[in-house]
């Protein structure tokens, strides 16, 4: 993975963690919003609010569209994706950590079965 798109999943990693921003994006989920909507739940000004909002379109997660005076904002998935994928990368390692920890696990379980038969100690 080159430079840029590491630099734009650090900026995607820093939005994600803050509760706030990933409720915002929640929010948004189900369909696009304006300020004053995605403020409503939050016991926060509508300047803190805007700032969140900030972080989130720096890091591509929103847009923002013109209609008059009204702003709405609209949930823009492809950087989740691209974080999702990023992570998914990982999972197979974790998987066959975890394959191999059960193999393990059956081979101690094994032998100590072989133990106990060994030694008369049958349940």
């Amino acid at each position: 993975m080159g430079a840029a798109a590491t630099d734009h999943l650090s900026r995607v990693f820093a939005a994600l963690a803050d509760p706030t921003r990933r409720a915002i994006l929640e929010r948004l989920s189900k369909g696009e919003a304006g300020v004053q909507e995605i403020a409503k739940p939050f016991n926060m000004s509508l300047p803190a609010i805007s700032k969140h909002l900030k972080v989130l379109e720096r890091a591509n997660l929103i847009s923002r569209g013109k209609d008059a005076q009204w702003r709405p904002c609209m949930l823009e998935a492809a950087p989740l994706k691209q974080a999702s994928e990023w992570i998914g990368d990982y999972r197979q390692f974790w998987e066959e950590s975890f394959e191999r920890l059960d193999e393990y696990l059956k081979e101690m379980q094994s032998k100590e079965k072989k133990g106990e038969m060994k030694h008369g100690k049958q349940d």
